[in-house]
C-alpha cells in the first residue's frame, strides 16, 4: 500500500513517517497528499491524545531515542517544535516545516530524507523562496505577539490596522467559527475594551452540512475545547462563549451592535446564516472579516456570499486581502458627521 495518494511508491513498506500537528494543516495533508494508513502516529506537543484520522496521538516524548524516516511538521509553531525537537535529539534533517509564513525564510536545513519517500509535486509545493517583510511604518507597539504573527503576518497586521480605526465605532466583537482560538485571542489583545462574543460548536461542523467535506478538515475541526480557547485569551473577563450550532447561540442576542466580526465558518450554509446575522446588526464604519473567501479549498464561502448579496439585490463594499486564506473585508460605510 502506497504511503502517497494517487502516486508511485517509493519503497515505503517499512516507512516511519509521523505527522507533528492534529489541526488543519495535518487534515489537509492527509486530504490532498498522503495515505493515513501509511502514518505511523501523528505528535501534539500539548498532550490532547486520542486518535487522529484513525492514527494514535503520541507526545514527541515518545520518539525519543526511537528510530524514524521522517516527521512532517504541519504546527504552525515552527519555532517552538524545532527547540523541541533538538531537547529531544530529533535528527534536525528528518524534519520538514510545512509552514513557513511568518518570516518567510526555509526551516528546512536539508531535504534528502524527504526526498527519498516523498513526491516530487509536493517538495516543491513545500518549499518556500526567502523574501523580506519589513513590519508597517505606523507600528509602534503592539499587542500581538511573534506567536500570533507566525500563522498569517499579513491577515493578523491587517487586523491590527482594522482595529486602530474604530475608536469611533459602537458595538461588540464576536467571532463566528472560533476553532482552537488563536484569532479570537488576537482580537481579545487587540479590543482589549470590547466584550467578545465567540461562537463555536466545539464538537465540529454539523454533520450533515459537512457530509461532503474533506475527513482531514473535519476531524480537525473536532479537536476544539472552549476552556483552552478561553485560556489563551488575554481578557477573558470580556469574553461570552455560546456553544453550539449557529444562529440558535445567537437567540436573545438580537438587539445587539457590532464594530468588528470575524466571520470564519469555512461551509456555505453557516455562512450565510453568519451574514444574514451580523451584516445588519454591524454598525456603521464597522467591519466584517470574511475568513476564506478565495481559499480554493472552500468554495461554499464566496458562493454564500454571493447568495447573500443576490438577496440584498446589491454588491457590499468590500477589500480583498492578500493573506494566507483570502479575506475579504466588508465595511458598512458612514456618514462622516457620525
Amino acid at each position: 500500500m502506497c504511503i502517497l495518494h494517487k502516486k508511485a511508491c517509493k519503497g515505503d513498506e517499512d516507512v516511519r513517517i509521523y505527522i507533528w500537528g492534529t489541526g488543519c494543516g495535518a487534515g489537509d495533508l492527509i486530504d490532498r497528499w498522503l495515505n493515513v494508513e501509511k502514518i505511523s502516529a501523528f505528535l501534539d506537543g500539548e498532550g490532547r491524545g486520542g486518535s487522529f484520522l484513525g492514527r494514535p496521538v503520541l507526545r514527541p516524548e515518545a520518539l525519543r531515542g526511537e528510530d524514524f524516516d521522517l516527521i512532517l511538521v504541519a504546527s504552525r509553531q515552527a519555532e517552538e517544535i524545532a527547540a523541541r525537537a533538538e531537547v529531544l535529539g530529533l535528527p534536525r534533517e528528518k524534519l520538514l516545516f510545512l509552514k513557513n509564513n511568518w518570516r518567510l525564510q526555509d526551516r528546512n536545513t536539508a531535504y534528502e530524507a524527504a526526498a527519498r519517500i516523498l513526491p516530487r509535486e509536493l517538495l516543491e509545493e513545500l518549499r518556500r523562496p526567502e523574501l523580506p517583510m519589513r513590519e508597517p511604518l505606523w507600528l509602534e507597539e503592539s499587542p500581538l505577539t511573534g506567536r500570533d504573527l507566525e500563522n498569517d503576518c499579513v491577515r493578523l497586521r491587517s487586523l491590527e490596522a482594522i482595529c486602530r480605526r474604530l475608536d469611533s465605532v459602537p458595538g461588540d466583537a464576536a467571532e463566528l467559527g472560533v476553532y482552537r482560538g488563536a484569532f479570537a485571542r488576537c482580537l481579545s489583545a487587540l479590543l482589549p475594551k470590547r466584550r467578545l462574543w465567540l461562537f463555536d460548536s466545539f464538537s465540529g461542523f454539523d454533520a450533515k452540512e459537512a457530509r461532503d467535506q474533506a475527513a482531514g478538515l473535519v476531524e480537525a475541526h473536532r479537536r476544539s475545547d472552549a476552556g483552552q480557547v478561553l485560556s489563551l485569551l488575554p481578557h477573558p473577563e470580556k469574553a461570552e462563549i455560546r456553544r453550539g450550532f449557529f444562529p440558535e447561540t445567537a437567540r436573545g442576542l438580537e438587539d445587539l451592535r457590532f464594530a468588528l466580526v470575524s466571520l470564519d465558518a469555512d461551509l456555505e450554509e453557516s455562512t450565510l446564516e453568519g451574514l444574514r446575522w451580523f451584516w445588519p446588526r454591524l454598525s456603521p464604519g464597522g467591519s466584517l472579516l470574511l475568513h476564506d473567501w478565495a481559499n480554493p479549498k472552500l468554495p461554499g464561502v464566496a458562493r454564500a456570499l454571493e447568495r447573500y448579496e443576490t438577496e440584498l439585490g446589491k454588491a457590499l463594499p468590500a477589500v480583498p486581502l492578500c493573506d494566507v486564506c483570502g479575506t475579504l473585508v466588508l465595511t458598512k460605510a458612514r456618514r462622516l458627521d457620525q
